[in-house]
């Protein structure tokens, strides 16, 4: 059954991902040419002119641009049952085959009767609005990011996960109760899963409610100090010290530490530490002077980069799109350079919402405009972290999503009742 655009609220039972849909090749030409045409006047025009002109061409430009997106949701919403229905095929054919689909195949496979000339026409009318293109070296087309963009926002129909595979992925997580392994292997499941690259992120800590720190020994010089989050997650540093402590001495400092700090998230800690133990600054040992100093290093989250754990890579690396060359070096340069990974990851965070698709041209890096990316937050007692699905733009999205969403609660009730 179509699915009628203006119930897009919902795409199955989880909550739809909406995104304006101004990444269509025309509206980019566009919007590249008019900057260029912009830049070019500015060369020729006396100093005093250009904030003018500036002015001029923002509100201008502004207008121009509503317009056109109003424009392109007004497409998007009036394409008819019969375009939405081989637009559907198309996605469905192509992600399954990774072979540009024919007319004269969907009107074997198309229960509305219509001829290979009446599709191919419809086909054609699909390709000039932006949602299909035409390899040049095939009949067949294929979807573009906004063809895909519209299946997802419009006509995929959610494939919930089975109870097998929700036992599959529960028994894997209850292997370990070391949060950071949990996560590493996640990692691993999900590729073996999807046969994609995946992503899962340990929390954020920053929101995490402090529990206890531990100070211990492990020479005369070297203090390891453990803190401990509340959700089971725990934070490491190793410090230098002036000279010995005695034991006795660590354990009264950690005490008095903990009553001052109990019930504070790791940045309210942060901002205000100095301040809550000001009167212990002056203690024998120096631990309390030093540990001032060295706040934003003991409560500081992890980097980002530190904070990623990536699996699947031979799974990936097995997509029809990876038989080319140089597709197989793309692949292996995005998942060597993982700065580019921690980037997106970072745009998908902004967004705040409980999952996020981005496609090809929206990643907003020239590295994976090749590639989709499908990640899930979760939230265990307020420290979230990331779980994703990185591959080509031809992904199994009516799959990839409630995995990914699944996994993402998986994780959230596991740390919570670590």
């Amino acid at each position: 059954m179509v699915q009628n655009p203006a119930s897009r609220g919902k795409i199955g039972d989880l909550k739809c991902c909406r995104c304006i849909n101004i990444h269509s090749v025309p509206l980019l030409v566009f919007c590249r040419a008019t900057l260029k045409r912009k830049q070019e006047q500015e060369t020729v025009l006396p100093a005093h002119a250009v904030t003018l002109t500036n002015q001029r061409f923002m509100v201008n430009f502004i207008k121009i641009l509503q317009n056109m997106i109003v424009e392109n949701e007004r497409i998007s919403e009036e394409l008819n049952e019969r375009e939405q229905s081989i637009l559907r095929h198309v996605v469905h054919d192509y992600i399954r085959t990774a072979v540009p689909v024919g007319s004269r195949y969907i009107s074997k496979h198309i229960e509305s009767g219509l001829s290979a000339a009446s599709i191919r026409n419809v086909m054609a009318d699909l390709e000039a609005l932006g949602f299909l293109s035409h390899p040049h070296t095939s009949a067949g087309r294929i979807p573009t990011d906004f063809g895909y963009r519209f299946y997802i926002n419009y006509l995929m129909e959610v494939e919930q996960l089975s109870e097998e595979e929700k036992l599959r992925i529960q028994v894997y997580l209850d292997q370990t109760n070391d949060a950071e392994e949990m996560l590493k292997e996640t990692s691993k499941l999900l590729g073996q899963i999807s046969r994609q690259l995946s992503i899962v992120t340990a929390p954020h800590l920053n929101s995490g409610i402090f529990e206890k720190i531990e100070l211990v020994p492990i020479t005369s010089s070297k203090l390891l100090v453990i803190i401990s989050i509340r959700t089971g997650l725990v934070r490491t540093v190793m410090m230098e010290v002036g000279g010995e402590v005695r034991r006795e001495l660590l354990d009264r400092i950690g005490r008095l530490i903990n009553e001052r700090l109990s019930g504070l998230t790791l940045k309210e800690i942060r901002d205000t530490f100095a301040d809550r133990v000001r009167d212990m600054k002056d203690e024998t040992t120096g631990l309390v002077r030093l540990f001032i100093d060295s706040v934003d290093q003991l409560f500081t989250d992890t980097k980002e980069k530190d904070r990623i754990h990536i699996g699947g890579t031979k799974n990936i690396i097995e997509q029809p799109e990876f038989d080319d060359p140089k597709n197989f070096r793309s692949v292996i340069e995005l998942i060597e350079n993982e700065d580019i990974i921690v980037h997106l990851l970072e745009k998908h965070d902004e967004r705040q919402e409980g999952y996020v698709v981005t496609i090809g041209s929206e990643n907003n890096e020239h590295s994976a405009k090749d590639y989709s990316f499908v990640t899930a937050t979760y939230d265990a007692g307020g420290v979230t972290g990331r779980v994703g699905i990185i591959g080509p733009t031809r992904m199994n999205y009516s799959k990839v999503i409630p995995l990914v969403d699944y996994v993402a609660q998986a994780i959230a009730r596991m740390l919570s009742v670590s």
